[in-house]
């Protein structure tokens, strides 16, 4: 996840603005192990 351009992150955090939701896996292509975990999907 820091890995990622700040645009990248900033373009996330507007879309969780937008739905009101948190993201919790991005995926950068159709590779499973290409999936980022950005928060534990299960935390409450």
């Amino acid at each position: 996840w820091v890995d990622l351009p700040s645009s990248a992150i900033k373009y996330v955090k507007r879309i969780e603005e937008l739905i009101g939701a948190p993201v919790a896996l991005l995926s950068t292509s159709p590779e499973r192990e290409d999936t980022i975990t950005v928060r534990d999907p299960f935390a409450d």
